[in-house]
């Protein structure tokens, strides 16, 4: 797995219930430009609209920035290939509040780009602040050892 673009902020911000695999519908440029490590998910989500799945505020460059289109737009909405009944199950999910799918990764397998969903619910102050305590405990223990 070669990982192309991380939402590091995800984990911190998030608690993450649940991960699923899905494929994303690119054009030619944005495939080369998102191999070459410029792809950008950090803030970007998932929405559901008309039984579709798609990811908005991604951003991905232009690969060749004087020979891109005209139209091209770098931070359009860009549809993710799931399964019908994996979309069902994160509609109904999604409709709770509090809930909502965000990219975790994006990775190559296989010469695809993948994109790593998470399913997750946001953390409230108190819990990062445990969190924070755990790391810094963690921390320790290894510098003792």
């Amino acid at each position: 797995m070669n990982i192309i673009a991380e939402n590091r902020r995800a984990r911190f911000d998030y608690e993450i219930t649940e991960t699923c695999e899905a494929g994303i519908q690119l054009n030619g440029q944005e495939v080369k430009s998102a191999k070459g490590g410029r792809f950008q998910i950090a803030g970007s989500r998932v929405l559901i609209r008309g039984g579709e799945a798609w990811l908005v505020n991604s951003h991905i460059p232009p690969y060749q920035p004087k020979n891109a289109p005209v139209d091209y737009e770098e931070d359009r909405a860009r549809r993710l290939l799931l399964q019908k009944d994996e979309i069902k199950k994160f509609m109904g999910v999604l409709n709770e509040k509090g809930h909502m799918l965000i990219p975790l990764s994006a990775y190559l397998k296989n010469g695809f780009i993948k994109i790593d969903l998470g399913l997750a619910r946001v953390k409230r102050k108190s819990d990062k602040r445990e969190d924070l305590k755990k790391e810094v405990h963690r921390r320790e223990m290894r510098k003792e050892e």
